[in-house]
């Protein structure tokens, strides 16, 4: 069963930095997206919702600053500025625009590995109020993409995966079926609420003890469901 992974946009006319990157992050926790112009990566970040998206300065259409002011009139994901050695006034005004981070090239593998992961901690916080979403005995760590149930590893499939967070996120709320297959999968599928149904399904049968008498995540009968808040 796949797990779900953090996607990771990288934006950089350089195939030099590209491929040390694709050996950085060949790891199962990441997915790699890759462009080399910036009108583009702001096209794919709003198709592809990256997890973090790692940006050069120095593009062949527009700079990377000119990307991140585009990106914070919408998007809250971290980004790290890949560049050369640049003037204090240059990182000064990245961060000012936004960005999270500045790593300068050429970077260390396990010092931008380590950048990577705080900021995808600083993201999940930003989402979720917490980089580990507790109910319970139910566990989600948001950075790896992981749920425990106790001590034991659950294998979730990436949409099961989604789905269980924006359930725990609102957990305690009642939430409809419109609203949840709208964030879930898109205003393509509001109306989809038998496939809701399945998936609710797949997910108690995973986390609660008896899934025909689900104590967790509860159907509210023509509204939609609410997870319990578990002490």
């Amino acid at each position: 069963m796949s797990k779900k992974k953090n996607t990771v946009l990288v934006v950089d006319s350089e195939p030099e930095t590209k491929k040390m990157l694709e050996i950085i992050l060949a790891e199962d926790q990441y997915k790699i997206e890759e462009c080399t112009a910036g009108k583009q990566a702001v096209t794919l970040s709003i198709s592809l919702k990256p997890d973090i998206i790692l940006l050069d300065t120095d593009l062949p259409d527009v700079d990377g600053y000119s990307v991140i002011s585009a990106l914070r009139e919408w998007s809250h994901k971290p980004i790290i500025i890949l560049a050369t050695r640049a003037a204090d006034r240059d990182v000064v005004k990245a961060l000012n625009l936004g960005a999270d981070d500045y790593v300068f090239k050429p970077f260390n593998a396990s010092v931008l590995e380590a950048r990577i992961l705080a900021c995808l901690r600083k993201g999940a916080v930003h989402e979720a109020g917490a980089p580990v979403l507790v109910n319970g005995l139910l566990h989600m760590d948001l950075v790896r993409h992981e749920v425990f149930l106790g001590e034991d590893l659950i294998p979730f499939t990436p949409k099961e995966y989604n789905l269980l967070r924006y359930l725990m996120i609102h957990r305690g709320k009642m939430l409809t079926h419109k609203q949840i297959l709208k964030e879930v999968w898109g205003a393509a599928h509001d109306d989809d609420s038998q496939y809701l149904r399945v998936f609710i399904g797949q997910i108690r049968g995973k986390i609660e003890k008896n899934p025909a008498n689900p104590q967790i995540i509860m159907t509210e009968p023509g509204i939609g469901y609410r997870m319990e808040n578990i002490e």
